[in-house]
């Protein structure tokens, strides 16, 4: 289990991070989700003992991360921006992983070179972004690590290797109970692969829940009421649009609790629909302020 506590850091007077705490159990994929600028990445690299953090505190299995080669030795990591050494073909870099971590699997790596087919003579740095995340996969999983910490990991990857690639982190986790944390804009990949998710702003978490309960949490209604129906105080509704007669509404509760209470309007039609985990984003960031704004240049 990851547990971040009360974590803070400031970089030049710029809070990057304002006493935020996360919790990822162990043998679950946890997506982490904010806007450009929140707090991810930073985050991140405290999880992975690269910084050292101003207060608070990060322990994997209740030990601490930073200066830690035990734990560090553990964890697998892809990075947004990757780096190998100059000339450094994955043969190469293969060797050197292979010689800092003790659990790195040579078994593995052959194995999965059927998958990720890279020249093995090429060096990294001339190959293309795909292929650059390929390889960082490639070598991430050959380390058999107990907690894959994942920076944007499908950027750049075709839609086949994009699946081939959550294929492979979702039979890790079936069957060693890897635990998984990533970090991705790509919000309609992470609805279908996370288990809970967490979304930071502006340094801090807005909320952290199961997906289940954060879908269970907010519902869109459409429906068409009799002239004059005024929706009851005690619901709260997030934004409202109106097509004619059909009203589209995103309100926050249990969708079928909510519609028990709209149906004592006597509606003529009505429909709860899911949300997607975009949806939800962009509502618990605050709706309109975070919505995308019409402009006429």
């Amino acid at each position: 289990m990851i547990e971040v506590k009360n974590l803070s850091k400031s970089f030049e007077g710029f809070k990057a991070l304002d006493g935020l705490s996360i919790t990822v159990p162990k043998g679950s994929v946890y997506g982490l989700v904010g806007p450009n600028g929140s707090g991810k990445s930073t985050l991140i690299r405290h999880i992975m003992g690269i910084y050292r953090p101003d207060g608070g505190e990060i322990l994997v299995d209740g030990k601490p991360v930073y200066e830690n080669p035990e734990v560090k030795g553990r964890l697998g990591y892809i990075p947004d921006d990757i780096f190998y050494f100059t000339q450094a073909n994955i043969m190469d870099m293969m060797k050197y992983y292979s010689s800092v971590y003790p659990s790195f699997s040579r078994e593995r790596f052959d194995k999965l070179s059927e998958v990720f087919r890279l020249d093995p003579k090429k060096p990294i740095r001339k190959m293309s972004k795909g292929m650059q995340k390929q390889c960082a996969f490639h070598l991430c999983m050959s380390l058999c690590p107990d907690y894959v910490i994942l920076d944007e990991p499908v950027d750049g990857l075709d839609p086949v290797m994009r699946r081939q690639v959550w294929s492979i982190l979702s039979a890790d986790v079936a069957e060693h109970g890897t635990t998984v944390l990533v970090s991705s804009h790509n919000l309609r990949e992470l609805e279908d692969v996370c288990d809970r998710v967490g979304i930071i702003d502006k340094g801090s978490v807005i909320l952290e829940r199961s997906l289940l309960e954060l879908q269970d949490n907010m519902c869109k209604i459409q429906a068409v009421f009799p002239e004059g129906s005024v929706i009851p105080p005690e619901l709260e509704v997030l934004k409202e649009e109106s097509t004619g007669k059909l009203r589209t509404l995103i309100m926050r509760g249990n969708a079928s609790e909510i519609e028990d209470k709209l149906s004592l309007l006597e509606p003529v039609y009505m429909e709860a629909l899911p949300l997607s985990l975009e949806e939800i984003f962009v509502y618990e960031l605050g709706g309109a302020d975070y919505a995308v704004k019409e402009i006429v240049l």
